[in-house]
């Protein structure tokens, strides 16, 4: 009797676990097609003043866009886009990062520029953190003391953060020709604002362990989830 119960329960958290699974999956499958439809349309558009202006620019600069990309004035169009778009709170909805690098071959200076650029968002997410942090402290919403233990537990996060990145969303990738047959590639990177703080918030929690320190509250309350 007891191995039966113990079978049905294994059956339901199954279940259970997949039907979790379905949805994440579904959420992800109803995201990239309206990303995709949202692609589609804007290749039908005409692009701003201010991206075919840049676009001759570089294209003078030898620069071409990746293999399989849209033309250098649609990607720097898009990025403009997401760059001007806000919430009703008036901060911006994505935060941008941006990478370059030089290579032998084109995937390996990808490859580096992905990183780099990945990196300069984590340092732009540290940088929004600390100020949060500061504001914090302003506003008496947080003692100093406090707020020297999270920026020091934010610094210590920045390669969390990093290495955290998820669903990043590249919207500029081209490369120019460099030092004989070299490639120098550049990549713009896009992250959601919502899912940046998702991200600080996680790597400050694993930093905050392996430091030992007990801020659980303190992060909680930056971002108003006490």
């Amino acid at each position: 009797m007891r191995k039966t119960i113990l079978i049905i329960v294994a059956v339901i958290i199954s279940a259970m676990q997949f039907a979790t699974y379905a949805q994440v999956t579904q959420k992800q499958l109803k995201e990239r097609q309206e990303l995709a439809k949202a692609s589609k349309k804007e290749l039908n558009e005409k692009v701003s003043k201010a991206a075919r202006k840049e676009a001759k620019r570089l294209e003078k600069e030898k620069w071409q866009a990746a293999p399989g990309a849209l033309p250098i004035e649609k990607q720097l169009d898009r990025s403009y886009m997401l760059q001007m778009q806000y919430d009703e709170d008036g901060f911006p909805m994505y935060v941008m990062g941006e990478g370059m690098s030089i290579g032998g071959n084109y995937d390996a200076a990808k490859m580096q520029a992905l990183e780099l650029a990945k990196q300069n968002l984590a340092a732009t997410i540290q940088s929004e953190v600390v100020s949060l942090v500061k504001n914090n402290v302003v506003n008496k919403q947080l003692d100093e003391g406090k707020a020297a233990s999270l920026a020091k537990i934010v610094n210590a996060s920045r390669s969390r953060m990093s290495q955290s990145l998820e669903r990043v969303i590249t919207v500029v990738e081209m490369y120019q020709v460099v030092n004989g047959n070299n490639r120098q590639v550049l990549v713009r990177l896009a992250y959601s604002q919502e899912m940046a703080k998702a991200t600080a918030k996680k790597a400050m929690i694993e930093a905050m362990e392996a430091e030992g320190d007990e801020l659980q509250s303190e992060i909680d309350q930056l971002w108003g989830e006490e």
